[in-house]
């Protein structure tokens, strides 16, 4: 039961490894079946010696609910978090991808600058707060969670419509509502982040895109009259 769940959160792992996303055990995926049931990567475990069976099967309060000897990721209390707040979203992602990360310990929004970005992103992707020391020292990974819920709910936006956040001083997270889809999205964000990056070198107060320009790109791919790609 739930194998094809863990062999797909299994292939995200290893789809953010090939696309460099991912070095050493710098980040981590996992997904949500219908039935609620979590499967995460392990803590620490060698991506090259991983295999789709060491994906940790877990509740929705956290607990193993699937004995293969293995702890959960670190983060798993973030995803359980979010999964918890936000039953639209089925998987989530972590990482410390370059760009991106360069952009949460710089504390810096990804704002909508061009077309790439609005194929994707329907606004600026946002940047938490810092935690403070009491929240750091005192359930980390639980309260990493709380805030990017909380900065969530400050903006109050559609949260598969802009399908990441950057927590301050730290790194990224990505979700979807498909492992695949989460996947593509943590693709996307790095290289939005990596054309942001190289639009301030040349312009250090761009323009954001305008809301018109924002609007048809978005909505002609994930709009309920979008047009692009096939049937």
């Amino acid at each position: 039961m739930h194998n094809i769940l863990k062999q797909e959160v299994f292939e995200a792992n290893i789809k953010l490894v090939q696309e460099k996303l991912v070095i050493l055990t710098w980040g981590n995926a996992s997904g949500k079946s219908e039935d609620g049931i979590i499967a995460i990567k392990p803590s620490g475990v060698d991506y090259s010696k991983m295999q789709p069976n060491d994906m940790v099967l877990l509740d929705n309060n956290g607990n193993i609910i699937e004995n293969n000897s293995l702890k959960p990721s670190s983060d798993t209390k973030t995803h359980i978090a979010l999964y918890n707040a936000f039953p639209q979203i089925k998987s989530i992602i972590h990482t410390h991808s370059t760009y991106a990360t360069a952009f949460a310990q710089a504390g810096i929004s990804i704002k909508p600058l061009g077309t790439t970005h609005a194929d994707y992103f329907y606004g600026k992707v946002p940047v938490t707060r810092k935690l403070t020391a009491l929240e750091t020292n005192e359930d980390y990974e639980l309260n990493t969670g709380k805030v990017i819920i909380e900065t969530i709910k400050k903006y109050n936006y559609n949260i598969l419509e802009i399908p990441a956040i950057l927590v301050k001083q730290h790194g990224v997270f990505v979700w979807g509502d498909s492992v695949e889809k989460a996947v593509e999205n943590a693709i996307v964000l790095e290289q939005i982040a990596y054309l942001n990056y190289l639009t301030l070198t040349l312009n250090d107060t761009p323009s954001i895109i305008p809301q018109y320009t924002l609007d048809k790109h978005f909505l002609r791919k994930h709009g309920k009259n979008a047009y692009y790609g096939q049937k």
